[in-house]
């Protein structure tokens, strides 16, 4: 039995050491990652992904590890991605999550995983859907993704998650910024979290006024609700997992979730191809070719479509 067969084995069986390795191989790009994803196995049950996103300091560990307790306490097995904006994974990201989930992390039915997002502008790791796939094979009920802060550029979440949550703080602030970003047009449900602050209450109404401003939807179409939230105190993570089951149920009765399912599968494809692509070119941030083309297109002696063009077929 070679190295991956025995990964995918353990990994299979609940080994959480086997699935932090697989996710290694992952971010690493490994060459025994083909095989890996050849070998794992089909699962009996597929599990239900929740993307939590929004601006820095919205309390979005502190809200992941109140849903941990509660989907826990069912008895189901919850992993988390947590993508780190700064570094490649190690030791220490690991810890940063674990500290604000420390309650969990020797719970064997939860796995915690800090992944870099390595330069991706959409907040995930490039690694992300191919980690979800490894938890799926592991026999995970849920997976929470708890994405990067970084505002505008957060959106590729809604492409990772069946549901996607996006959290604010009791600021105004916020909700001007999630109008420019766009962050109410990929939210499932909108949290304001910290709602025991002052500012809260509005928050919630100027939310709820940018929803009812929005394109009309059609008859039957999903209308993200605002939650309330304190999630330091777990306050108001009952009607969080509630607005997330009742929109598990919508997608399951409205036949989006199924469509839902065909577009993350048709995303991962494309940005696997393009990862592909760009590592057969040999493409990097320092490489001489790119600098060359670079200070052509600045100088104004080449377009930029030209010099793409001469990347990818010299």
């Amino acid at each position: 039995m070679d190295v991956a067969e025995r990964l995918v084995n353990a990994a299979r069986d609940g080994d959480a050491r086997a699935i932090a390795r697989l996710i290694s191989l992952i971010e690493d790009a490994d060459p025994l990652l083909p095989d890996v994803m050849r070998l794992l196995p089909s699962p009996a049950k597929t599990p239900y992904v929740v993307g939590l996103t929004g601006a820095p300091g919205v309390g979005k560990s502190t809200t992941t590890s109140a849903l941990i307790a509660h989907w826990r306490g069912k008895g189901a097995r919850v992993a988390v991605l947590a993508v780190d904006p700064s570094s490649p994974f190690t030791g220490g990201a690991l810890l940063g999550d674990r500290v604000r989930m420390q309650s969990h992390a020797t719970d064997s039915a939860v796995f915690i995983r800090s992944m870099a997002s390595r330069g991706q502008l959409g907040g995930l790791a490039a690694a992300t859907p191919q980690a979800i796939r490894v938890l799926e094979a592991a026999g995970f009920d849920l997976v929470l993704v708890e994405t990067v802060g970084v505002g505008q550029a957060e959106v590729d979440i809604a492409a990772a998650a069946d549901t996607t949550v996006v959290l604010f703080g009791p600021g105004m602030g916020d909700g001007v910024q999630a109008a420019k970003a766009g962050l109410l047009e990929i939210a499932d449900i909108l949290v304001v979290n910290k709602a025991d602050r002052e500012g809260a209450d509005d928050a919630v109404r100027e939310l709820r006024r940018m929803i009812s401003m929005a394109s009309t939807r059609a008859p039957g179409e999903w209308r993200p609700p605002v939650v309330r939230a304190v999630a330091v105190a777990e306050g108001g993570v009952g009607e969080l997992v509630e607005a997330i089951e009742k929109h598990r149920g919508w997608l399951a009765s409205s036949g989006e979730g199924g469509r839902r399912r065909l577009a993350r599968a048709a995303h991962d494809i494309a940005v696997l191809a393009l990862a592909m692509l760009t590592r057969d070119l040999g493409l990097r941030a320092d490489d001489p070719r790119l600098a060359a083309l670079a200070a052509r297109v600045a100088s104004g002696d080449l377009d930029v479509y030209a010099a793409a063009r001469a990347i990818v077929s010299p």
